[in-house]
């Protein structure tokens, strides 16, 4: 995947320190990718292509880069560009230029030159952007609406630092390395606030914004946020116009230079867009459509049903591949990769923030890996969940009432959110229970409203509110960085902004007409969907249920934690901790062992100071 960085400083012109802007540059580049670099007085970007991971390759649109326009050889404006448009060749036919190819950024500085930063609400798709604007002497920072594509930054006294991962900033010596409070409250309270990156300084752009810099100042606005309106639809209406929706999508992002795929994982999201997929390809011609699936040694002898897993994905999988005649291949993983210290290496290189998601990641990334040797673009039905109410906390009446984001574990606070694990004086003193409370009082106060909606329908907008922008950010985040190491460029149908602003302002009685989870996107995809799909339970991704991963962790943590020297033991309560590594304990304490490897990891490797 394509990444971006820049620097622009009005006193102290980047062009002067080749050695930082390479560093920064340099940050970017993975597995041997090619970068090119603009430079023009106080203004350098840089631009990063995905290095040669095997498989096919995918170039053109979607790579992103570096494009510049001139009028009369006088140059107006650059713009750096990462991601994706699904629009531009409706862009680029309506802006009539003559286009050097289908390129994206040379359409979005099209766009800009055309409509000013009101080009933003023209474009359809993932994307990372900034334009510097010769004629103004101004940089513009765009992100996309729901913020797949990420854009971080860090502010300098003249100026501003920029990248699509933080390890592009972090390679500029101005940038201090440190965590305060509110750094590990947001680490442990699994919780994403729009805009918070954890570290001292450090910010990420949040989703639908841009930002102006001049010399004399700056200023960020929302040009796009999850809208309240009436629904003018009935039943019957709004579930032809979801499916119409879908149906343009899923035909929108297949369009590629390359053969796209879809992960497929038997569950509904997947399924739908899987089956639409093969639809539109066999209507154009095509070959077979590919899908792909994970799955681990073991896993069905292994397989505990549980309230996130309710069945395993193989037999769902194989129906939808019966239905729909795909060529599919199934991603098998081992526990003994899973367990690789080297991969948690990577994956934590790959995600440059903690995110305490264990092997949830690692496997992706493997997953990632495996598809990106056989294709360069796949579709992934991340986001369905948050927009359709598909998760348990939509339906369970204690969550939807809870005053707190309903994801949140309803335990005890000194139990909670890492409480017993903790030294409980540390753990008061940080009152993570506290800062929730403050970022939901927060996200509360940004949710639109109608005057006069009926209670339910304003409580399941809150919730759907809260789980669009505090939620599934952090879902996009795991996607983007595993897919982002591995070079492959993941699509996602459900986080087309036309599809959230209709859906979002579905009553949620329409939503939940006939008592099932994700009621309406079933009844708009069940013409085609197979009986089994149809009626399966949402159930998680998976991870391994091998008695011999829990056991590897354990070892793990116990011997990270019989060193006093490293960084995170001394915040951690010693009687917790042997309770945890025991033999018999139970297998309830593997992500918070995952979590805090991870965290420790991170401090070490990447030399961040502590400062709680």
């Amino acid at each position: 995947m394509s990444g971006i960085t820049g620097w622009v400083d009005f006193d102290r012109h980047p062009t002067g320190e080749p050695t930082v802007t390479d560093a920064m540059i340099a940050a970017l580049v993975d597995g041997g990718g090619g970068a090119d670099r603009w430079a023009a007085g106080p203004a350098l970007f840089g631009a990063v292509r995905p290095g040669p991971h095997g498989g096919p390759t995918a170039s053109g649109a979607a790579g992103g880069g570096i494009h510049s326009v001139s009028e009369a050889g006088t140059p107006l404006a650059t713009v750096v560009f990462a991601g994706t448009l699904h629009n531009g060749a409706e862009l680029r036919a309506e802006l009539g230029h003559g286009f050097t190819g289908p390129d994206d950024a040379e359409t979005v500085l099209r766009a800009y030159l055309r409509w000013g930063e009101g080009c933003v609400d023209r474009l359809n798709g993932m994307y990372a952007f900034a334009v510097w604007d010769v004629r103004e002497q101004e940089l513009l920072l765009v992100r996309d609406r729901m913020g797949v594509e990420p854009l971080y930054y860090f502010d300098l006294p003249s100026g501003v630092l920029f990248g699509s991962l933080p390890k592009a900033v972090f390679a500029h010596p101005r940038v201090p390395r440190r965590v305060d409070a509110d750094g590990f409250r947001e680490i442990v309270s699994v919780v994403k606030t729009p805009g918070h990156a954890i570290v001292a300084g450090l910010r990420e752009l949040p989703p639908g914004h841009l930002l102006r810099l001049r010399r004399d100042g700056r200023s960020q606005r929302c040009y796009w946020r999850v809208p309240a309106h009436q629904h003018p639809d009935d039943l019957p209406t709004t579930i032809r116009t979801v499916r119409e929706l879908l149906d343009d999508i899923v035909e929108r992002q297949l369009r590629a230079d390359t053969e796209v795929c879809s992960l497929l994982s038997g569950g509904l999201d997947s399924s739908t867009i899987s089956v639409l997929a093969a639809r539109t390809r066999a209507a154009q011609g095509r070959a077979a459509f590919r899908t792909y699936s994970v799955d681990f040694v073991g896993y069905a002898e292994h397989f505990q049903a549980s309230h996130m897993r309710t069945t395993p994905d193989a037999p769902f999988v194989a129906e939808v591949v019966r239905h729909a005649r795909t060529t599919h291949e199934a991603i098998v993983l081992d526990s003994a990769e899973l367990m690789d210290p080297g991969l948690r290496g990577a994956v934590l290189r790959a995600m440059d923030l903690p995110t305490g998601m264990g092997d949830l990641s690692a496997s992706l990334y493997l997953l990632f890996g495996a598809v990106r040797q056989r294709q360069a673009v796949v579709l992934s039905g991340e986001s369905a969940d948050e927009l359709f109410g598909g998760y348990s906390w939509y339906h369970d009446p204690a969550a939807v009432a809870a005053d707190t984001f309903p994801w949140l574990p309803r335990t005890p606070p000194e139990q909670g959110s890492g409480g017993g694990v903790f030294d409980p004086a540390f753990f008061a003193w940080l009152d993570v229970p506290g800062y929730q409370k403050r970022r939901y009082r927060e996200a509360l106060d940004e949710v639109p409203t109608l005057p006069g909606e009926p209670d339910q329908d304003r409580r399941m907008r809150e919730l759907t509110y809260l789980n669009l922008t505090r939620f599934s950010p952090m879902m996009l985040d795991r996607k983007d960085r595993m897919s982002r190491a591995a070079g492959l460029e993941v699509r996602l149908p459900f986080c087309d902004h036309r599809l959230i602003e209709y859906v979002v302002n579905v009553p949620w009685a329409m939503k939940s007409f006939d008592g099932f989870e994700k009621s309406l996107l079933r009844a708009a995809v069940e013409d085609v969907l197979p009986p089994g799909v149809r009626q399966r339970r949402k159930s998680h991704f998976p991870r391994t249920q091998d008695p011999a991963y829990l056991a590897a962790l354990r070892a793990e943590f116990a011997a990270l934690t019989a060193r006093p020297e490293e960084p995170v033991v001394r915040l951690l309560n010693a009687d917790t901790v042997r309770r945890m590594v025991a033999a018999d304990a139970p297998a309830d304490s593997r992500a918070t062992m995952e979590g805090l490897i991870e965290l420790n990891h991170w401090l070490t490797s990447y030399d961040i100071t502590l400062d709680v």
